[in-house]
């Protein structure tokens, strides 16, 4: 029996580990993993020049940033509502959720002082690398800004770190996640693709679409005189939209053949407005809410807002709070809770007065069980 005891406090401390994520690091411990694409390419590309991905975005980000955090611990409530002198709560968790639709990553640091909170800041995805661990999960991370570095180190002993990492679901990466804008990339070059022709054609717009056909009777042709005079005459005065409507002198045999627009003109403006609906799938926006013409899926405007902001909106707010409230539990406790407060969104609140209203009928129920199903305390500590 002693000879036992003195092998078991020998060995050393055993230690939760996947064994499967320890090949994951075998060939990257220690070393910067940076994002594998290209991220200011995919931002300019879909929210700076593409207006269903700009409005996607903002659309999103905006209601899930006017959905309040409650906690059951003031210091975060206050936190949350001024997390940093920049910025207030609003705009700091617009920040994040814009950041983590356009690359499917986000970061938030956080600053501590005497071992609480104290400030949230919301770092650029595209200047974080991931710096994996032994145990395949990331070891620390490093933020690069104007030629400088910075890194940042998780404390396996308290569970304690600077950085919450939020990301999307990625099923070819281990520590990266796939934004809706990856996975539009195709839909977004076509509408782009679109809006180029539309602006080019615009361009064109005041010269005449058509052919000009010479008509005479013994088949002659212009000479290469008269050809360069009359393609500089269509250029200086009937292109662009100062010259448009202006008429166009004919001499010579010369007869303007009007042509419309060819099918395939047609499938080509078609195919961008099918690109816009699959943008807006790829984020979750019903295409209604757009403005996008041909899709009546829902019946109304309010009901497409409801699916919105059930299927959209509020899962992802849903996660934010689960993901701060692991984060933060080594800060402040492990009893810390936060949620959603989905009392203060408005399109839900007629859906919420009709759970009230069965709650309120369930007669086997006692007064402190709907309270608790409503999501308010018991009358003994509603004022508490």
């Amino acid at each position: 029996m002693l000879t036992f005891l003195k092998r078991s406090l020998g060995r050393p401390a055993e230690e939760k580990s996947s064994a499967a994520r320890r090949l994951i690091a075998l060939s990257m411990q220690g070393q910067p993993v940076w994002t594998p694409r290209d991220y200011v390419a995919l931002s300019q590309e879909g929210f700076a020049q593409n207006a269903i991905v700009y409005r996607c975005v903002r659309l999103i980000a905006e209601a899930a940033a006017s959905v309040p955090l409650k906690s059951n611990d003031k210091a975060i409530d206050a936190l949350f509502a001024n997390p940093c002198p920049d910025q207030d709560g609003v705009a700091l968790f617009e920040a994040h959720y814009g950041f983590l639709l356009l690359s499917g990553n986000s970061y938030l640091e956080l600053v501590a002082l005497d071992g609480e909170a104290r400030e949230l800041y919301a770092l650029r995805p595209d200047r974080m690398k991931v710096i994996p661990g032994k145990g395949g999960r990331p070891d620390g991370w490093q933020y690069s800004a104007g030629g400088r570095k910075v890194g940042f180190s998780r404390d396996d002993h308290s569970g304690r770190s600077p950085i919450l990492h939020m990301r999307m679901f990625n099923p070819l990466n281990d520590y990266y996640g796939m934004s809706p804008v990856e996975a539009a990339a195709y839909a977004i070059d076509i509408h782009n693709a679109g809006a180029r022709w539309n602006k080019a054609l615009l361009d064109n717009a005041a010269r005449p679409s058509g052919a000009l056909v010479l008509n005479t009777p013994n088949g002659e042709r212009l000479s290469e005189e008269q050809y360069e005079r009359l393609k500089s005459e269509l250029s200086d005065v009937h292109q662009g939209a100062r010259n448009a409507g202006r008429p166009m002198l004919l001499e010579g045999g010369l007869e303007w053949k009007p042509m419309s627009h060819s099918p395939s003109d047609m499938e080509f403006l078609q195919s961008r407005h099918a690109a816009a609906r699959d943008i807006a799938l790829a984020f979750g926006v019903p295409p209604m809410l757009l403005g996008l013409p041909g899709d009546n899926t829902y019946a109304n405007y309010q009901e497409a807002n409801k699916a919105f902001w059930r299927q959209t909106v509020l899962p992802l707010v849903a996660r934010t709070g689960r993901a701060l409230q692991a984060w933060l539990r080594p800060w402040h406790g492990q009893g810390l809770q936060i949620t959603p407060d989905q009392g203060q969104v408005p399109a839900l609140r007629d859906t919420q007065g009709a759970a009230f209203a069965h709650i309120a009928q369930a007669d086997f129920l006692s007064a402190d069980e709907k309270r608790a199903l409503a999501g308010l305390p018991a009358k003994g500590t509603a004022g508490q």
